[in-house]
């Protein structure tokens, strides 16, 4: 119901029945508050507001105030009004009580640790960012995005990933996810049928796929990366891959299937969408450059800002062959709005001015010192598992001793708090495994004061199952 005086006080919806208003009112805040629609701390309306509301004399609604005040189910403040205090001693039914408090441990792969976010250098581009936009730049924005980001995002994804790109050939996105939908959209438009993805992948990025009107293709994975033979046999049209540090598996694509991958493109006109998730991330050496640079005309990149920043900066971008841009820029139009405007703006004066390239030095040093404490910690605790995949990204595999079972693993850990998924639960379903049994290992996912608890109830999880 609307409320007759809003700036009066605050609107509160509660069934009352039409006769024996004040004990129906009565027990409609009582039940509100024992099944926790009302939770301790919360307001109520002052007694006339809720009245008026409710068509009821105010001293009936303040009596029931009263009485529940009495019975310590509400807190009359003077001068500040009436609130929840909670149950009451001896209430009953109570969705209040807390259930047993249990640290929450995450080990989940490809997951950044959202707590190193750099809040206050942010604030400050985007108070200078919002201080310096013109008007226009509050208003309705073209679907490719904002100029000045794609300005930057060119000269950078030149200078730190060997991309071929002018500012003509970004495209902003809400993250990833939407520039793939937006992609597998003007696809489908364009006549393709079939897309190719890595066996082990996101199942998300598969759905997406498939929600665009496309066959999704399984392509094995091993040691060398895709196995990309299997494109022709498949009939793709495109093939989504995570070329620089497959997830999950850590591999990277060779260079002989890097020039068989382009060989194809180029003789089927095909696709290649290079999601490089998080391509900074690189530990021994320096790091792999984009697969784009070797056919910029047959070939997507696509990044992010979800693993070098935070997923609520809610930005991706991709390079986009000239072919293909009207066609994405069609279906970004249909699908409703751009990237939000204001983190884009945000985004462009925080690489401005370089911020963006000292965040990422700062977060590999923090990355690589987890990836060495894992490897220690399992060295030195764990017999029979061995550490796998590129010293990069947010991840590892750890392959299990002889005999031990990934789900068994993923069990013991959920018992102790511990979100830990095993290499197979990234296989589409009814895909059999085509490698040994592993557990994921995102060692960029806990804030840094909860990983090395993490780490012993990983460990503590393996041993139990062995």
């Amino acid at each position: 119901m609307k409320n007759q005086w809003a700036n009066f006080g605050l609107d509160l919806h509660l069934g009352v029945a039409p006769t024996r208003r004040t004990k129906s009112l009565e027990e409609a805040l009582r039940s509100a508050i024992r099944s926790g629609r009302l939770g301790a701390g919360t307001r109520l309306p002052a007694s006339r507001v809720l009245a008026a509301d409710l068509g009821m004399a105010r001293n009936s609604v303040a009596e029931v105030y009263g009485q529940l005040v009495a019975e310590g189910w509400l807190l009359a403040r003077a001068g500040s009004g009436t609130w929840v205090s909670g149950l009451p001693a001896g209430a009953a039914g109570s969705a209040l009580t807390p259930p047993t408090a249990r640290l929450a441990l995450d080990l989940r792969g490809g997951i950044p640790d959202a707590s190193t976010f750099p809040r206050s250098e942010w604030s400050s581009a985007a108070r200078r960012a919002i201080n310096a936009a013109s008007a226009d730049s509050f208003g309705y924005q073209a679907a490719q995005g904002v100029d000045r980001l794609r300005d930057i995002l060119a000269e950078y994804l030149a200078r730190t990933r060997g991309v071929f790109a002018t500012p003509d050939d970004v495209f902003i996105a809400h993250g990833f996810g939407d520039l793939l939908a937006v992609v597998c959209r003007a696809l489908r438009a364009s006549g393709a049928r079939r897309v190719a993805v890595e066996e082990y992948g996101h199942a998300a990025h598969r759905a997406i796929i498939a929600a665009a009107g496309l066959t999704v293709i399984p392509i094995a994975v091993d040691d060398d990366g895709a196995v990309v033979t299997e494109l022709d046999a498949g009939g793709a049209d495109a093939v989504l891959l995570t070329a620089a540090h497959q997830f999950p598996t850590g591999v990277p694509l060779s260079a002989s299937r890097r020039i068989e991958l382009i060989q194809w493109a180029e003789r089927t006109d095909g696709l290649v969408i290079e999601d490089d998730y998080d391509g900074e991330f690189r530990y021994d050496r320096r790091s792999i450059g984009a697969l784009q640079a070797l056919a910029p005309q047959h070939v997507i990149y696509a990044g992010t800002a979800s693993k070098s920043l935070a997923p609520a900066v809610g930005l991706a971008w991709g390079v986009i062959p000239d072919r293909l841009m009207p066609g994405l820029v069609e279906q970004r139009t249909l699908l409703g709005s751009t990237a939000d405007v204001l983190a884009q703006i945000t985004l462009a004066e925080f690489m401005r001015g370089h911020q963006y390239d000292r965040h990422l030095r700062q977060q590999r040093a923090r990355y690589r010192n987890r990836r060495e404490e894992l490897e220690r910690t399992f060295t030195a605790l764990v017999p029979g598992t061995r550490i796998s995949g590129l010293s990069a990204g947010l991840h590892c595999l750890v392959e299990l001793p002889p005999g031990v079972l990934e789900a068994d693993v993923t069990v013991e850990a959920a018992q102790h708090g511990l979100s830990f998924e095993g290499l197979s639960t990234y296989l589409p379903e009814g895909r059999l495994a085509s490698r040994a049994p592993a557990m994921v290992v995102g060692y960029g996912a806990p804030q840094q004061r909860y990983y090395p608890a993490a780490l012993r109830a990983a460990v503590s999880a393996i041993m139990r199952a062995v």
